[in-house]
């Protein structure tokens, strides 16, 4: 239903329902190991279909003329096959909800969502659990002012403004005290002049706690998405192994939005 709603606030032209089997378990070249049966498969080829089926048909009365409501089921794992599936029909977003709770959880669930979000290029929107869709109106965007005009990836943060005519914020958590002060006002200055027309409106925390200095400004503000950036740096692995955007995948209250640069 979130994508639904957000398609009619975008004016999208095509939802795709996507559904990936598998078998459960590892399928090996081991004669002690008993094959998987052509009908087995075909159960699972069959069970996907009639379940997306059965799902769009209950979405339909949801879903305006303009908009097309696809379904893809195949089988694959469901990280390479988003990923894969997103270049092959030119997507433009791709939407995924996301289970949020303790250490344990954020370990084991939603690791879909955030292999996805890790590997491809296409935009990644975020959805928490139980979240209601509301229409975006306050975008913000969590920004480390280094190096933005070669990491800011300015068209499809300009499309998502020119389509649901949101205001922008920028915010800029200093855990080092503004130690860079000079730097900080260029990267500012860079990223007023990338946004020219836009008039972002700039926000600056020295608050240690990342996660709890956006979700307390995301309340403050009555933010309705959150941008994040991952940065490489050479430490990709790590960005995602303790990284910002996993905490706030995990912990935000609103949609978080993962664009690469």
């Amino acid at each position: 239903m979130y994508a639904i709603e957000l398609a009619k606030q975008i004016q999208a032209q095509r939802i795709i329902l996507y559904n990936a089997y598998q078998t459960g378990f590892n399928v090996i070249a081991d004669p002690m190991i008993p094959a998987l049966g052509a009908l087995d498969l075909e159960a699972l080829k069959e069970g996907s279909k009639e379940a997306l089926d059965n799902f769009k048909d209950e979405l339909k009365g949801f879903v305006p003329n303009t908009i097309k409501l696809d379904t893809i089921s195949e089988f694959a794992l469901l990280t390479d096959g988003i990923i894969e599936l997103s270049k092959a029909e030119n997507v433009d977003l791709i939407v995924m909800g996301i289970t949020g709770g303790g250490a344990l959880q954020e370990n084991l669930f939603g690791s879909n969502t955030i292999n996805v979000a890790k590997h491809t290029k296409v935009p990644v929107l975020i959805i928490p659990q139980n979240a209601k869709f509301i229409k975006f109106d306050k975008i913000l965007l969590a920004c480390d002012f280094h190096k933005v005009v070669e990491t800011t990836p300015v068209a499809p943060i300009k499309q998502l403004l020119d389509a649901t005519k949101s205001k922008l914020f920028v915010l800029h958590i200093d855990n080092y005290n503004s130690e860079n002060i000079p730097e900080i006002k260029f990267e500012s200055l860079m990223l007023d002049t990338l946004f020219d027309g836009y008039y972002p409106e700039y926000h600056f925390s020295n608050d240690p706690d990342f996660t709890e200095s956006i979700n307390e400004f995301v309340v403050e503000k009555q933010i309705d998405l959150i941008i994040t950036i991952p940065k490489k740096h050479g430490l990709f692995d790590s960005i995602f192994k303790r990284s910002h955007t996993k905490m706030l995948a995990f912990h935000s209250h609103v949609p978080l939005m993962v664009l690469h640069d």
